[in-house]
């Protein structure tokens, strides 16, 4: 009887779990980088340091972004990552803007430190 309730269980188990839907898949672009739904526009970042962050679209790829920072403009390229996530970066000033799904990061791209950290839009 308890062997018969036992298999029950799990029988219930297995069904239930075969109802999930899993979640969706960002959209990966050539190259296998990820193209998220990011946001253009203010940025508000740690210590109170607010950016513009403004992206460039060839087709459905994001693969530029231009940032103005502490009164100066940048012009990042898209910088294919080894994890495809979205990382931007302007040689000539040094910079990478690494955008994650719940935040974004402007880097110095000589000592891979963060400039600022905790960026969110809005």
């Amino acid at each position: 009887m308890i062997r018969i309730s036992c298999l029950a269980v799990a029988a219930s188990a297995l069904a239930l779990s075969s109802c999930g839907t899993a979640p969706k898949a960002p959209p990966v672009a050539a190259g296998g980088q990820l193209e998220l739904a990011l946001a253009s526009g203010a940025y508000r970042c740690e210590g109170s340091v607010s950016i513009q962050v403004q992206r460039e679209y060839q087709g459905r790829v994001n693969n530029r972004i231009n940032v103005r920072w502490n009164g100066n403009s940048y012009r990042l390229e898209r910088d294919p990552s080894y994890s495809g996530l979205p990382r931007f970066q302007d040689v000539a000033n040094g910079l990478v803007w690494i955008d994650l799904p719940w935040k974004g990061v402007l880097l110095d791209s000589n000592s891979n430190t963060p400039l600022i950290n905790e960026c969110h839009p809005g």
